[in-house]
């Protein structure tokens, strides 16, 4: 099991988490980054909780533990509302355009830094993910001791999940529809592709008129929906990766991805209680 990280959770985000590659530390970020002033500054811990300094060896694999730089970002100008709030969860619904976690570009535009800033959580911890671009209801644990449980659920797919959906495109197909393939997303590539092989992704398609559409995943596949939809030739309104890639500047946020997680329902795996969360969210008008 990992051991917890030396440093704690600062304005809402816990430090990183860097592999080295061995030798003289201040060396290695000198070459890796341009710049060793955060190892000289007594700003990097090793996983024993020490303070490294430019005179710091490690072997090959180690780990270091460092606050990150904060890069620039555009404010997601969306509320998020809290829709439950225990012990052991929150549960919000979620805006398009906020990232769930802290990943690349988007790091205090993310649910997860905006709750531990605004609830004063520093242990809150996503159970599952949406995509940035998709909004609606999103699970945290709020402790620590209670977290893989509720992560097995998702893990395991015994949350039940309902999204809604719409597209401009029509097609002559009846419906309700299971679209079940392989799907696979290589690091680097913007898309998920479909690949010959077992079937790892599955989703029940019904359509509901006027364009709308529910859907029923039950595999959770990264874009699963985005791409199953699209494949049907019914791409989701909105959607800049899928049938094709749009560049979309970071401030725009006038053409949000119609894709809404509409509803959340399990066996709390703390008090054996069935939990069911609704966004009280809208496709209407987007």
């Amino acid at each position: 099991m990992r051991r917890p990280p030396p440093l704690p959770v600062r304005d809402g985000l816990g430090p990183a988490r860097v592999r080295v590659q061995g030798g003289l530390l201040v060396e290695e970020f000198q070459r890796r980054w341009g710049t060793g002033a955060k190892v000289v500054d007594g700003e990097v811990f090793c996983a024993d909780g020490t303070v490294a300094d430019d005179s710091t060896v490690l072997p090959p694999g180690a780990h270091v533990y460092l606050y990150r730089d904060l890069p620039d970002e555009v404010p997601v100008p969306f509320d998020m509302p809290v829709l439950h709030r225990d012990d052991d969860i929150v549960v919000v619904d979620k805006p398009h355009f906020l990232a769930t976690m802290p990943r690349g570009s988007h790091v205090v535009q993310t649910a997860l830094v905006r709750l531990r800033r605004e609830l004063d959580l520093p242990e809150l911890s996503p159970a599952h993910r949406l995509d940035r671009l998709t909004a609606g209801v999103l699970l945290f644990t709020a402790r620590r001791e209670v977290r893989g449980a509720y992560q097995t659920l998702f893990v395991r797919g015994e949350a039940a999940k309902t999204y809604v959906a719409h597209s401009s495109h029509a097609i002559d197909r009846e419906f309700p529809l299971t679209v079940r393939n392989r799907l696979v997303k290589h690091r680097g590539s913007l898309q998920a592709v479909e690949e010959p092989g077992e079937p790892n992704a599955e989703t029940v398609v019904e359509y509901l008129g006027e364009g709308m559409y529910r859907l029923t995943p039950r595999t959770g596949r990264t874009h699963q929906l985005r791409v199953h939809m699209a494949g049907l030739g019914i791409p989701i309104t909105g959607d800049p990766l899928y049938p094709d890639v749009v560049d979309v500047p970071p401030g725009d946020f006038g053409a949000p991805l119609r894709l809404l997680a509409q509803a959340l329902e399990f066996t709390d795996p703390i008090s054996g209680e069935l939990r069911r969360f609704t966004s009280g969210r809208t496709l209407a008008g987007e």
